[in-house]
Order: C-alpha cells, then sequence, then structure tokens
C-alpha cells in the first residue's frame, strides 16, 4: 500500500521564474527596442560610475614605498609618510613624486584628475580650449622637461577645457 500511494502522489513541477502576466510584461519590455537597449547602456554606464574612482582621480591607485604597498584611492595616507610635513599628500606634487619614484612606484588611473583637481599650469589664459587640440610643445611647456617630461601623458591633459576654473 505504501508503494501505491507513493507512486499516486502528483509530482510537483518546478515553478516558472515569472508568472504568465510578468512574462507577458517581459515580453512586451524586450519589444520595445529603445527602452530595452536604453536599460542596457544604463547599466553598463552604472557598472562603470562604480568604478570610477579607478578611472579618474588625482591619487594613485597603488604605490609601493620603502618596501610597503600602499592603496592611497581607499586611504587617506599623510604626506609625513612619504617626507613631507602635510596632513594631506598631494600626489600631484613633483616633490613627493620623486621621493616615491626613488623608493618606489605608483600605478596612477588612465585619468589623472579628479572632479575636485584644478590645473593652474594652463598654456594661455583662462577660460583654455581642450588640450588635445594645442600641439605637443604648447601642452607640455608647463612641465619642467617639456614634452619629454614623464608627467606629460594623456591622463594629465585637459580633456574638456573646464579643468582650469
Amino acid at each position: 500500500m505504501a508503494g501505491a500511494a507513493a507512486e499516486t502522489a502528483p509530482e510537483r513541477t518546478a515553478r516558472p521564474w515569472l508568472s504568465p502576466l510578468n512574462q507577458r510584461r517581459l515580453q512586451n519590455f524586450r519589444a520595445n527596442r529603445r527602452g530595452y537597449w536604453s536599460l542596457w547602456i544604463f547599466l553598463v554606464l552604472f557598472v562603470l560610475s562604480l568604478f570610477s574612482e579607478w578611472i579618474a582621480n588625482d591619487k594613485p591607485v597603488l604605490v609601493s614605498y620603502k618596501g610597503e604597498i600602499l592603496f592611497p584611492v581607499v586611504v587617506a595616507y599623510p604626506e609625513e609618510k612619504f617626507g613631507g610635513f602635510y596632513a594631506v599628500t598631494d600626489y600631484r606634487d613633483p616633490v613627493i613624486q620623486d621621493e616615491i619614484n626613488a623608493h618606489g612606484w605608483m600605478i596612477w588611473p588612465p585619468v589623472r584628475y579628479s572632479y575636485r583637481t584644478v590645473n593652474n599650469a594652463i598654456p594661455e589664459a583662462a577660460p583654455t580650449k581642450p588640450s588635445w587640440l594645442y600641439d605637443v610643445k604648447t601642452r607640455c611647456n608647463q612641465y619642467p622637461q617639456g614634452a619629454a617630461d614623464p608627467n606629460c601623458v594623456v591622463g594629465n591633459w585637459n580633456w574638456l577645457g573646464t579643468d582650469d576654473q
């Protein structure tokens, strides 16, 4: 008897992921191409914004200094750690950069400006045009070694012409 009862018990089928009504709603949303692609573009931009500190920042992502690995994007280290005097480290300062490069290395984000960085070394009076419109000599003349200076890189350019204000 126990075997017969087990055989006649209805099989449990897996519940669908969505109800039929919600499946129809999803199908209608996917049929709306503009809304569907807008969702995907929004999601890509949202994920990129989560990594914005590692894409554009005026602090290095990773610093090796005297055998110690530091993460300036995550932790605010005082300048006295690198031989300076201030409470907040300005990693764009040539003295701090030389000190770190003499005793280690830095990995910078692709864009070396944050939202609050002001570029005071501009080639002409403000407001200036974007750096990519200048030739290399004009763009890099504020650096000590000119166009050969290691700091005259793509990440230090004034891309939109708004970093000087």
